[in-house]
């Protein structure tokens, strides 16, 4: 049986999320938001950046708020195309610095790399950045994914270390059009 590592890391923050939402009434970003996060744990970077653009998200849609009419269905829809588009900047940007880095340090070699986790989860976290503030979502947050992946390590240790070793499959691809 081929287990998918991501569906059962989503599968377990749907749990743990749920268990966090009725115990401290806090929710952890969205629901499905824990479970990437907690595969990202070992990518500080990673989770930097994403976090960096759901606050990002949170500021200018707080900012457009206080000149247009955004609520409901809106706001939640708006929250995740700015996140979205927040992501591909956060993204284009770091590319960019670590390109500029690398070149400098050692010319023709790529940096270690980093980006924003998913396409709608800085939207997701920045919803709920929005609706119960900054302190308790980023709390619930990082407390969950912890707990996720203490999860996923219990069950799953050598899939989850697999999962780890694997390098991402842009830098195989940038080696293969650089060679």
């Amino acid at each position: 049986m081929d287990l998918n590592l991501l569906a059962l890391s989503i599968g377990i923050g749907l749990g743990v999320s749920l268990f966090f939402s009725e115990l401290f009434g806090l929710a952890a970003g969205g629901l499905v938001v824990p479970g990437y996060i907690a595969l990202y744990l070992t990518r500080p970077l990673d989770v930097a950046a994403t976090l960096i653009a759901a606050l990002l998200t949170f500021f200018l849609i707080r900012i457009a708020s206080s000149f247009v009419i955004i609520y409901g269905r809106r706001r939640t829809a708006l929250m995740i195309l700015v996140g979205y588009v927040a992501g591909v900047f956060m993204n284009g940007a770091l590319t960019a610095l670590y390109e500029v880095g690398a070149e400098s340090i050692a010319p023709g070699r790529y940096m270690m790399e980093a980006g924003v986790i998913g396409y709608i989860v800085p939207g997701l976290i920045a919803i709920w950045l929005d609706r119960q503030g900054v302190v308790p979502t980023f709390a619930a947050l990082v407390t969950s994914a912890v707990v996720v992946r203490l999860l996923l390590i219990l069950l799953v240790p050598q899939e989850l270390q697999w999962f780890e070793a694997t390098p991402d499959l842009t830098s195989e691809i940038e080696e293969v059009v650089l060679q």
